[in-house]
């Protein structure tokens, strides 16, 4: 099993020290497994797409100005 090294800010970790008997490197594998998994399922669903990047593009810039219309007037 490989590992990594991971920094968090100083306040994080003295909240988490709060919770000792939690075992926090099986909280980040899950973590992580879960956001992998996601991605995978993300990808499998673009690879069938029948958008083109532009298509894409086009459709984020009306989400975006759609949700700043509503958030931010």
């Amino acid at each position: 099993m490989a590992n990594i090294t991971l920094a968090i800010p100083d306040e994080l970790h003295e909240k988490m020290k709060q919770f000792s008997e939690m075992r926090w490197s099986e909280v980040a594998r899950k973590a992580i497994q879960q956001r992998v998994e996601d991605l995978e399922t993300l990808n499998a669903i673009a690879a069938k797409s029948k958008l083109t990047k532009k298509n894409v593009l086009a459709l984020s810039k009306k989400i975006n100005k759609g949700a700043a219309a509503k958030f931010f007037s």
